[in-house]
């Protein structure tokens, strides 16, 4: 084969970074923990964990910061994903947390944003020196300003102006006691790569994101379905229409979309064919102001 002949295509680019990520990741760091919530950059990124290490099996745990309003289809899917592949599965409960006093309940009952002190709270418990993220820079504008490699002080806190450069895919996971590494392998991906990737690799979802029916309600222009921790309020009427999730956060913050698409090759097209990330059409706590996602990522959050 000649040299014009060997090309990688798009995916096969995005995955060789991802995976050289991964590794740098476990040459460089002591204690590493990847970020598995069930949705699906986070089932993506467990794959290419999978490939970076086969044979052998995953080097590190995987955490799941769970709020305790999570869809139960995700939640089963997650439990299966982690029992197939024989990786541990560390669960850093809210619930448990508010039982305790480190956090206390919104006003408004949703959970999102009281994720942070559990997540700095479980790396500081289980001493973990760097945390896999599935977030990729297109779905925010403050994602977009994070490295692959997002420094955190002592504190958890992310500072975008103290930030290492990263030229030429050389990353410094140099760090002092109590400081850790966000790290991002999925930056450079979009939506639409991960659903190209998920067909290519032929690999199973959670039901909900694949076109169904659903009792929702309409709440600012947004479909949410109707859920134990989610209920129409006064003059909010409850239908049913046939939706799909493109992302799945809390049910109680995460709304649905009008779709028809209960295939990858109909969702990839509808993906293809969008204009707004799925965290400005479905993410109900990236309403709050324009700098919601920076305000958190500032406090520890992805």
């Amino acid at each position: 084969m000649s040299t014009s002949e060997y090309r990688l295509s798009q995916l096969q680019t995005l995955e060789a970074e991802s995976i050289h990520i991964i590794r740098e990741v476990v040459a460089e760091l002591e204690r590493p923990v990847l970020l598995f919530s069930g949705g699906k950059d986070s089932i993506v990124m467990l794959r290419l964990a999978e490939k970076a290490f086969a044979p052998a099996r995953i080097p590190f745990p995987v955490m799941h910061v769970d709020t305790g309003h999570n869809f139960q289809e995700v939640l089963d899917f997650r439990d299966r994903r982690v029992a197939e592949l024989g990786v541990q599965l560390i669960v850093a409960s809210v619930p448990e947390a508010l039982d305790r006093g480190l956090v206390s309940e919104p006003p408004d009952g949703t959970r999102n944003r009281i994720q942070t002190p559990v997540l700095l709270d479980a790396l500081e418990k289980y001493r973990f020196t760097a945390a896999f993220g599935g977030a990729r820079r297109d779905e925010d504008k403050a994602r977009a300003k994070e490295r692959v490699f997002s420094f955190r002080d002592e504190f958890g806190q992310w500072d975008p102006k103290n930030q290492r450069p990263e030229l030429w895919n050389i990353y410094n996971g140099r760090i002092q006691a109590g400081e850790n590494i966000r790290v991002f392998p999925l930056s450079n991906w979009t939506e639409l790569d991960i659903w190209q990737y998920v067909k290519h690799e032929g690999m199973a979802l959670p039901s909900i994101y694949f076109a169904h029916q659903r009792e929702v309600f309409d709440r600012g222009g947004m479909l949410y379905g109707v859920h134990e921790v989610c209920r129409p309020k006064a003059g909010e009427t409850v239908f049913t229409e046939t939706v799909r999730y493109r992302t799945v956060g809390d049910a109680s913050l995460t709304a649905a979309v009008r779709s028809d698409a209960d295939t990858l090759d109909k969702i990839i097209d509808e993906v293809a064919s969008t204009r707004i990330t799925e965290r400005g059409a479905t993410r109900g706590d990236d309403k709050f102001s324009e700098a919601a996602m920076e305000d958190r990522k500032r406090e520890g959050y992805f």
